[in-house]
């Protein structure tokens, strides 16, 4: 079976966002205008399709004007001890 593209642990980083998009009642597209971005872009890394690099996770934190190491701490409280990678 092949590997995915993707780790559990960085699913756990993206559903960190998820749920602090819904904490701050935006839609995709609300948060894709406050980024500057098409609304599709937001819907790709959710959905896992395309992955985020640490400079844009910092970015989509700030967005949802939320600290974006506090939001990165939520991320890792989330992940399991062990990390594949």
């Amino acid at each position: 079976m092949p590997k995915s593209t993707f780790t559990d642990a960085y699913g756990y980083a993206v559903d960190t966002l998820i749920a602090a998009r819904d904490d701050a009642s935006l839609t995709q597209a609300e948060l894709a205008e406050r980024l500057g971005k098409p609304q599709p872009f937001v819907s790709k890394y959710e959905r896992k399709v395309r992955r985020l690099d640490v400079a844009e996770f910092c970015a989509i934190a700030r967005a949802l004007r939320r600290d974006p190491v506090e939001l990165f701490a939520e991320a890792v409280k989330r992940m399991p001890k062990r990390i594949e990678i």
